[in-house]
């Protein structure tokens, strides 16, 4: 299936450059057509002044406007996908109502956390997980950084089955915890087609992110065992085409499922090899991990490192102990 069978379909996909060259791609907002002349808005993309331009640019080229979206319904809380949001609201007054999963609501949401204000929280477990000052500094840095642009005053809900009418049929929302906890997905049955946003990519293995709970409680969420666990639901779904939430679509979903445990089980290899010198920090093991990763790249080998031996610690491969306040597996 084209893109030109996509628009037949009425379903438009805009590529919006962004600064992230770990995501894959460039973000791809999705418009569906409604019975009636409206547009469904399938995330909304990054929130400085480019992508806004782009996501204009992208609503001339498909022949809309963004004063015919209805609705925005947001994949996931992060920046990429859901920083544009109150841009496009704007364009209605702000009244355009705007759904994500509760799960990730606060990320974007105008009484949500900010990164701001769980930075202690999170430097505090970074400390035990034996990554050094600068490492934590950084990635406070790097959270303001990319901040959303503009937070939306409410999300209305988004919850597993809800479904939503198109002119080419109906998609159902599909709860995919793993990026994020509330991270949702789109299935068009009827034409064997998936929303994906970041819970599948072609090319990139998405990023499994340390997530503390709303009071930075640890152990809240397991991203991999997460991700993993959806995974093989999607792997069940019968499929001609998944639309992804970055670079363009592809088909054969479970060739690049397929593609991706063994990517895993290798990354617990070297763990086993690691650990099996001695007990060691995360830190430590995602420094043998990735030997080449930047300063500015700590969350994401921490995180990386950490989903990994959270599920080998499911699976009672290993286990950890705290010493001297810093966690070590053996």
């Amino acid at each position: 299936m084209t893109e030109a069978d996509l628009a037949d379909l009425g379903i438009h996909r805009i590529s919006i450059p962004i600064p992230f060259p770990q995501a894959g791609g460039p973000v791809n907002v999705y418009l569906l057509e409604e019975t009636g002349g409206g547009l469904l808005m399938w995330d909304a993309g990054l929130g400085t002044p480019e992508a806004q331009g782009a996501l204009e640019e992208g609503f001339r080229r498909a022949r809309h406007s963004p004063r015919e979206v209805t609705k925005i319904l947001v994949s996931h809380g992060h920046v990429d996908h859901a920083g544009a949001a109150r841009f496009v609201q704007a364009q209605h007054g702000g009244e355009l109502p705007v759904y994500g999963h509760p799960a990730d609501a606060a990320k974007y949401a105008a009484n949500g956390r900010t990164w701001r204000d769980q930075a202690p929280v999170y430097g505090a477990y970074l400390t035990r997980l034996g990554v050094p000052p600068e490492g934590i500094e950084q990635t406070r840095m790097e959270g303001d950084r990319y901040r959303v642009a503009g937070r939306v005053a409410e999300v209305r809900p988004l919850a597993e089955g809800d479904a939503f009418p198109t002119r080419h049929g109906e998609v159902r929302v599909l709860h995919m915890p793993g990026h994020t906890p509330g991270l949702v997905c789109l299935h068009d049955a009827a034409h064997r087609l998936l929303f994906s946003a970041d819970h599948l990519l072609e090319r990139v293995s998405p990023n499994p992110l340390i997530e503390l709970g709303p009071n930075g409680e640890e152990g809240w969420f397991r991203p991999l065992a997460s991700y993993l666990a959806s995974l093989a639901r999607t792997r069940a779904l019968d499929l001609q085409l998944v639309l992804p939430g970055h670079a363009t679509p592809f088909g054969d979903h479970r060739a690049v499922i397929d593609r991706l445990l063994p990517f895993y089980g290798k990354r617990q290899e070297r763990i086993r090899a690691v650990v099996a010198e001695g007990p060691r920090t995360p830190w430590e093991i995602a420094r043998d991990l990735f030997p080449k990763a930047q300063v500015n790249q700590t969350f994401l080998v921490i995180s990386e490192t950490m989903a990994n031996l959270e599920v080998m610690e499911d699976r009672g491969e290993l286990r950890r102990t705290l010493v001297d306040g810093v966690y070590r597996f053996g």
